[in-house]
């Protein structure tokens, strides 16, 4: 390989990187596409929504074909106390047509969609580590790989090689990433039979449901989630890593915590352990998005922070940040311009879209996180909602007047005070009205 040359190489071929690798091909450039696992979705746990109008930008109809597990017709939202939940959640019907959203299992879809940019043209390049980036006078220039004469040349490098982005640190694009700035997230692969799935979360087939989880972490910040695939449950909880170091907690114990909450091992009762796994996940949102673009590279997806944690949206970040990748590789190549100047298209087409939107609206969330404490935020707040739901529905001739006072009591102690609710509801409006 030491003297193949590429229109582009990309490393990484989750869906941020496949979808500039297809992008590209299909227009007739000569693409590389890298990738470290045995095949694309090895090395990712992702278990988790994949949402249909981004790839439909890129492949009209992709679900007809696709391995996708249930359409989510419900999402739910559970604030968990001890032993109960206060609920939210939106079942509607419309979002089976078109769909909106599918349960998906990376390791079925990643070698799918990977299978679509090999067939626009695409050279697959598996089980291999880049090790470096090559440069001429400060310009990328290809990849040298851990193979026998393993060095690749070309025009345009396109990083998607996740939140760890050891190519992206090289270019100083960004440093090592804090410990508030990325969670760790475990999952467990449930086995339930399909019927099971469906009278449990009350469902027809092919239906799905997802239920994201607060509280019940120890006092620590993060989020569970539970979602419907076909015949298994992907339950999970990402935790942040700072958070994870101060209590020196290990993530399983989290997870096993979330196991015996009551409503959750209602769901999961009988179910037969398959798969467990973990995951670094970004989170340090709109203030840690790196510098995306210079002479000869490009970085798009996880290992550009691009994960909008309110929503749990990953995958139509890293999909669209892809294909604008992609599209900008296809202008360049048709100037014949490979430097920055040219490539800061990628960076003007990203802020255009959604993901600089979206991820700029919610950029005080992560500031949020730093109220008080993640105790206060994840564990007291959650009980003290729980508790005041309970004695205003509980009747035991008490006024409900009396009652209001009381829910309202438990909630400022749980923040601290008068002062500190205020604060804290003024902190939470303001982070999602960026």
């Amino acid at each position: 390989m030491a003297d193949e040359k590429f229109d582009a190489v990309v490393v990484g071929a989750g869906p941020a990187g496949t979808a500039a690798a297809y992008t590209m091909a299909k227009a007739g450039l000569k693409v590389a596409l890298i990738e470290r696992g045995e095949f694309p979705g090895a090395k990712n746990i992702f278990g988790g929504v994949l949402y249909r109008k981004q790839l439909e930008d890129l492949i009209p109809e992709f679900w007809k074909e696709a391995p996708l597990e249930r359409t989510i017709i419900e999402q739910r939202l559970w604030v968990l106390g001890e032993e109960s939940a206060v609920t939210f959640g939106h079942r509607n019907y419309r979002y089976q047509n078109p769909p909106n959203c599918w349960t998906g299992l990376r390791v079925k879809f990643d070698q799918w969609f990977a299978s679509k940019a090999e067939e626009a043209g695409a050279m697959p390049i598996y089980e291999t580590v880049v090790t470096e980036l090559l440069r001429q006078n400060e310009r990328v220039v290809g990849v040298r790989t851990d193979r026998d004469e393993g060095d690749l040349a070309a025009d345009i490098v396109i990083i998607a090689d996740g939140v760890n982005s050891l190519l992206g640190k090289s270019l100083l694009a960004h440093r090592e990433w804090r410990p508030d700035q990325v969670s760790l997230a475990v999952k467990e692969i449930i086995a339930l039979p399909k019927r099971t799935i469906e009278d449990r979360f009350n469902l027809e087939p092919n239906q799905g449901c997802t239920i994201e989880l607060i509280g019940h972490t120890h006092g620590m910040a993060g989020l569970g989630f539970l979602y419907t695939n076909q015949d298994t449950l992907s339950l999970g909880v990402g935790v942040m890593v700072n958070d994870l170091a101060k209590k020196r907690i290990k993530p399983y114990e989290v997870l096993d915590g979330m196991k015996q909450h009551p409503m959750i091992q209602q769901l999961i009762q009988g179910g037969e352990s398959k798969e467990y796994s973990g995951h670094l996940i970004p989170e340090g949102g709109f203030d840690s998005i790196p510098p995306l673009c210079g002479d000869g590279w490009m970085i798009c997806g996880d290992a550009a922070q691009m994960v909008n944690a309110v929503h749990r949206e990953g995958t139509n970040l890293a999909v669209t940040s892809g294909r604008l990748a992609g599209e900008t590789a296809i202008l360049a190549h048709s100037k014949g311009d490979f430097s920055s100047s040219t490539l800061n298209q990628y960076d003007a087409l990203v802020r255009s879209s959604f993901i600089h939107k979206d991820l700029k609206k919610y950029r005080g969330v992560h500031q949020l996180l730093g109220f008080g404490d993640s105790e206060m935020l994840f564990d007291k707040f959650p009980e003290a909602l729980n508790e005041a739901a309970y004695q205003m529905l509980l009747v035991d001739g008490v006024p409900k007047k009396q009652k209001q006072k009381l829910a309202m009591r438990m909630l400022r102690d749980a923040a601290g005070g008068n002062l500190d609710l205020l604060r804290l509801g003024l902190k939470g409006w303001r982070s999602m009205n960026g």
